[in-house]
């Protein structure tokens, strides 16, 4: 069984960059897709990013080219990098694994989640 769990959230100013990392164990995350996804507080589930199986990565216009996933299946762990992050980005950031190594911005695809990391942009 696949479990993931999230890191690298925190307080950041605007204007600031963070990374977040979700590992992988219980399984190799090779042939997963892994989908980030953000929850703001009193807001819908949002998608962020999403990366498949063989590491072609994609993001809706709404982050504006500001984040960056990537992969590095020696580690087993997936990345997320924020930059010229804004109060906006607030949200608790999670994780996902879609199993047929797709990827979409549909979160009810995905097949795993992690506990999810929470990300404060504010001065």
């Amino acid at each position: 069984q696949l479990q993931l769990v999230e890191s690298g959230g925190g307080l950041v100013q605007p204007g600031g960059s963070l990374r977040l990392s979700c590992v992988g164990s219980g399984s190799s995350l090779d042939e997963y897709a892994i989908g980030w996804f953000r929850q703001a507080p009193g807001k819908a589930r949002e998608e962020v990013s999403y990366i498949t199986s063989i590491s072609s990565g994609n993001e809706p216009s709404s982050v504006d080219g500001r984040f960056t996933i990537s992969r590095d299946n020696d580690k087993n762990t997936v990345y997320l990098q924020m930059n010229h992050l804004k109060p906006e980005d607030t949200a608790v950031y999670y994780c996902a694994a879609d199993a047929s190594g797709w990827g979409t911005f549909r979160a009810v695809v995905y097949d795993f989640w992690g506990q999810g990391t929470e990300v404060t942009v504010s001065s």
